[in-house]
């Protein structure tokens, strides 16, 4: 794996800036060409990402339970990625208030049923957007018996997002499917850490352990206690940080 530096930009607070009411974090990574990728941790399973003039969203929500995203003081996306249908993955209005002359919106093919547009992306598929960015398609699904109805094998994606080698692997809605071992050369992963719906902190531990990215970013994790992972992965070389994705 290249070697990455990073850093964590201090806005804690009100980040009254970016239109949020509650306290958020941004990370900042420096890759191999000198440029800057910035992960704007919004809420839940929301990601902002910047690169190179480019504004990249991972499932925009404007609000989830007292939590608001104004996504009118945020540029316009270049790229809006939708992984499943789920009301806290698919909004019509954020996807909408993000939505300029030039976005692409990429997601799975019954998100683009339901919105009536979007660039459709299956597991496997693999679409270069720019000379320097590509995206890859991976499954993202249930395993547990009784929660096999929440996300169905071969309806969702999870995205791995590659910036100038950086690659970042956004696992969305899923379990820790035996699909992970085959996903390599992660600097940065997003996990979930949700039951029912997708992992328990043990199921988690088992994921980042086939993956084994630098930095991992548990996620979408509601009310789960995730504090102690940091500890429980510390001799797996794997940097954990918790932000406010609950």
């Amino acid at each position: 794996m290249k070697k990455i530096t990073t850093s964590l930009l201090a806005l804690l607070g009100l980040a009254s800036a970016c239109g949020q009411n509650y306290p958020y974090e941004v990370d900042s990574f420096t890759i191999k060409n000198g440029k800057t990728v910035r992960i704007h941790a919004l809420v839940h399973s929301s990601i902002r990402i910047e690169y190179d003039g480019k504004e990249i969203e991972i499932d925009p929500v404007t609000k989830l339970g007292e939590k608001t995203i104004d996504y009118t003081a945020m540029p316009k996306a270049d790229y809006i990625f939708v992984t499943h249908e789920h009301f806290d993955h698919l909004d019509t209005a954020a996807i909408k208030r993000l939505t300029g002359d030039k976005t692409q919106l990429i997601t799975n093919r019954s998100c683009a049923d339901i919105l009536g547009y979007g660039t459709v992306m299956a597991n496997g598929d693999i679409l270069r957007l720019t000379d320097d960015i590509t995206v890859e398609a991976v499954p993202a699904y249930n395993t547990t018996e009784g929660h096999l109805q929440f996300h169905p094998k071969g309806r969702d994606n999870g995205f791995i997002l590659t910036l100038d080698g950086l690659r970042i692997y956004i696992a969305a809605d899923t379990e820790d499917i035996p699909e992970m071992a085959e996903i390599k050369d992660v600097d940065i992963a997003f996990l979930p850490c949700n039951q029912p719906y997708t992992m328990t902190v043990e199921q988690l531990l088992h994921a980042a352990r086939m993956v084994k990215p630098k930095v991992l970013f548990p996620y979408h994790y509601g009310q789960t206690d995730v504090s102690g992972i940091p500890s429980l992965l510390k001799d797996d070389g794997i940097e954990v940080r918790i932000r406010h994705y609950e």
